[in-house]
């Protein structure tokens, strides 16, 4: 009698070659899975998967997720889109195409397949919130006609369309809603502040922060971030979300920049900036949900996670 053959696990990641992505795909690796990596490399770059090229269980297509894909696999995580302002600014059309044709193209996949389908959204859905902290059930304050509009109602209308594939064709979904996150394989040149206030002071530049730095973030580390990713697609399809993966611990932006300073030290000083069109003042998770039904919290803090970052731009400063 024949022994029955272990067939693989094979995920397909959209936005494979970028920050959380890559990160992703070395924790699908790590546990077995054989991995599809899809990215039009707008702002993923190949250098975040180079030392996944000589692994048989990794693939990499380029492909913009705007256009139809026609593979078989197993599960989808969807990432691909701009998520800095920098990035997705620059050319805002595209970056709503990525959100909406993107979940489209995407959705019609899993559809067609018969398989779960993971969706990377984004604390933005909140925009300027006038809840404190921000639950799921909250229903934002975003500016639809703004200029950082392209991602928040590209994000909020692709979460539109998750629920409707979920309620007209039965397709299982899962949605995060994810808060600011920071760690290695950060783009240098994104206009994050984690990645900004690192890059400029280990270059003994000034530290810009915008506006007086009293406005709030709370900033989860990427490891962190990837564990409640797959928690929530590994748990039961009664379990669609939307929710918060993020880091509760909440910081001004003038902290953050302090503490970096403390950190790297040279001579760096605080420089003021206006503060940019609909930027939140506040930003915190309420993760009662993702600790309730996920049993996810964040373990690594800013201090330890702010460490293992300037180490790692280190070593992209020093080339």
């Amino acid at each position: 009698m024949n022994k029955p053959t272990y067939r693989r696990n094979r995920v397909l990641v959209t936005g494979g070659a970028g920050f959380l992505g890559s990160h992703l795909i070395d924790r699908l690796l790590e546990r077995g899975d054989e991995v599809l990596c899809v990215d039009n490399l707008f702002t993923g770059d190949k250098s975040n998967i180079d030392h996944l090229a000589g692994n048989p269980r990794f693939e990499f297509m380029r492909h913009d997720v705007c256009l139809p894909l026609f593979v078989e696999v197993d599960a989808i995580y969807n990432l691909a889109c701009p998520a800095s302002p920098i990035h997705y600014q620059h050319d805002p059309v595209q970056t709503t195409k990525t959100s909406v044709h993107g979940a489209i193209n995407m959705l019609g996949l899993a559809k067609r397949l018969k398989v779960p389908i993971f969706q990377a959204s984004t604390s933005e859905v909140y925009g300027d919130p006038s809840v404190h902290p921000q639950p799921e059930s909250y229903w934002g304050n975003v500016n639809p006609i703004g200029i950082r509009s392209c991602y928040d109602e590209g994000k909020r209308c692709a979460e539109t369309l998750f629920f409707d594939y979920h309620r007209q064709h039965d397709l299982s979904i899962k949605v995060a809603r994810i808060f600011n996150t920071y760690g290695p394989r950060m783009n240098a040149a994104d206009g994050r502040v984690v990645s900004n206030f690192v890059v400029q002071a280990l270059h003994g530049e000034d530290i810009t922060i915008y506006g007086d730095g009293s406005q709030t973030r709370s900033f989860c580390y990427v490891d962190d971030l990837i564990e409640g990713f797959l928690r929530l697609m590994d748990i039961g399809p009664e379990v669609t979300g939307p929710i918060n993966i993020g880091n509760p611990n909440e910081f001004t932006i003038r902290e953050l920049a302090e503490q970096v300073l403390a950190k790297i030290g040279g001579k760096s000083k605080l420089i003021e900036e206006p503060l940019p069109q609909d930027d939140p003042m506040q930003r915190k998770p309420d993760i009662t949900k993702a600790q309730d039904v996920l049993g996810w919290e964040p373990k690594v803090q800013l201090d330890e996670g702010l460490d293992r970052t300037i180490a790692y731009f280190r070593k992209v400063v020093a080339g």
